[in-house]
């Protein structure tokens, strides 16, 4: 075939054609087996020698020079790369103790535990220096092993509303029985006021509740015709027949002058429990 070029692929197989057309996508043959029958190759396929062939052609330069290996390319130097050391595998506190940032967080975290013993023994009326303690040994587990204790439960006897001065029940004074035989009655003993000052006693719900326990609910019937109780503030002094309610903040009378009064435990100054027989 006149014009006919060889061509050898990459695969080894050599084709022997006549250049009919070139383009960005490759190159067609028109082969003499079948001079109708063309056959387009992409450049990829052309081994490295007919490229070099074919760029040499000014028919198919321009498409085949982009695809030879540079002659004179240049060195490519590889630098070494300084890697940064790989830490080691350490445990969670392992790895906070580490560095300055971690120790601040245990720090931070272990007063945290010590503030939460400090509140469990509050809340559950234990003492504070062994709760504390425990907690400040045996982080975390200390403070749950207080929290998962039943509170303590006071009797009113034990009951104080400050360090040095014991709360109790106002001591009822006992009757005298008088027998039959007896040719005079005998007189009751006189009995002191009670006087609770600001100052001197914490007037909070608790003391009232345990000072004051025989004037609330079904227990101001025994002490009808033995105590009168009396509330002062900086305004007046009112009568108690009865405590009605008691909150943290303030408290329901029911007095001899003005019926139901609401009392802030603030504005009391005094109580006085008077005896009957004074």
């Amino acid at each position: 075939m006149v014009g006919a070029e060889n061509v050898i692929l990459t695969d080894g197989v050599t084709l022997s054609g006549e250049i009919v057309h070139a383009d960005e996508n490759g190159l067609m043959l028109r082969l003499p087996s079948d001079v109708y029958k063309a056959t387009n190759l992409a450049w990829l396929q052309f081994s490295p020698a007919t490229l070099k062939e074919l760029a040499d052609n000014p028919k198919t330069k321009i498409y085949a020079t982009p695809f030879l290996a540079p002659t004179n390319a240049p060195e490519i130097k590889i630098n070494p790369v300084t890697r940064l050391t790989q830490p080691e595998h350490l445990s969670l506190f392992g790895g906070l103790a580490g560095s300055s940032v971690g120790l601040f967080i245990l720090l931070v975290l272990y007063a945290a535990n010590l503030y939460a013993g400090y509140e469990v023994a509050v809340m559950r009326d234990r003492p504070i220096a062994l709760v504390v303690g425990l907690s400040a040994v045996l982080p975390v587990i200390g403070p749950i092993v207080f929290l998962a204790l039943p509170a303590k439960m006071e009797s009113p006897e034990d009951v104080t509303d400050d360090e040095n001065n014991p709360v109790k029940e106002p001591n009822l004074p006992e009757e005298i029985q008088i027998g039959e035989s007896s040719w005079k009655h005998a007189e009751k003993p006189h009995a002191e006021p009670q006087i609770f000052t600001r100052g001197k006693y914490t007037f909070n719900k608790r003391f009232i509740e345990t000072r004051f326990a025989a004037f609330t609910g079904e227990a101001v019937a025994r002490t009808e015709g033995i105590f009168t109780m009396e509330v002062a503030t900086a305004q007046e002094r009112l009568i108690v027949l009865n405590i009605l309610q008691i909150s943290p903040e303030e408290a329901v009378f029911q007095t001899l002058q003005r019926g139901q009064v609401i009392m802030p435990l603030t504005d009391i100054q005094e109580i006085k429990l008077i005896p009957k027989n004074a």
